[in-house]
């Protein structure tokens, strides 16, 4: 897993950016490919804003929160991307595994 970690506005200190790739080698217990995310951090006015991008076999997954404070919003942004990468992979899952006699050529 390749995590990318920016800052618009916003300079990544080495403890926001460890705790980016703490939060988001978890993710990597989902799929056995390479996954690629991007991560851009930045402040507008007084909310903290964290804003990911992950790159998936051809796919992308985007999601964003915000937060009062800037380790909160990047938890709410691990959660969030969590549940798209879940809801990615159950959609990739081949669901017909089941016997069919159409499919089997038995049919008819």
């Amino acid at each position: 897993m390749h995590v990318e970690t920016h800052g618009h506005q916003l300079e990544v200190t080495p403890a926001l950016r460890d705790h980016v790739d703490t939060k988001f080698q978890k993710l990597a217990k989902h799929f056995d490919q390479p996954l690629h995310v991007r991560v851009q951090l930045s402040v507008e006015k007084l909310l903290h804003k964290a804003e990911a991008t992950a790159i998936i076999a051809g796919k992308t997954l985007h999601a964003d929160a915000t937060a009062a404070d800037m380790y909160a919003a990047i938890d709410q942004l691990a959660d969030k991307v969590d549940r798209l990468l879940v809801k990615h992979r159950k959609k990739v899952v081949d669901h017909h595994r089941g016997e069919n006699p159409a499919r089997d050529g038995t049919f008819g």
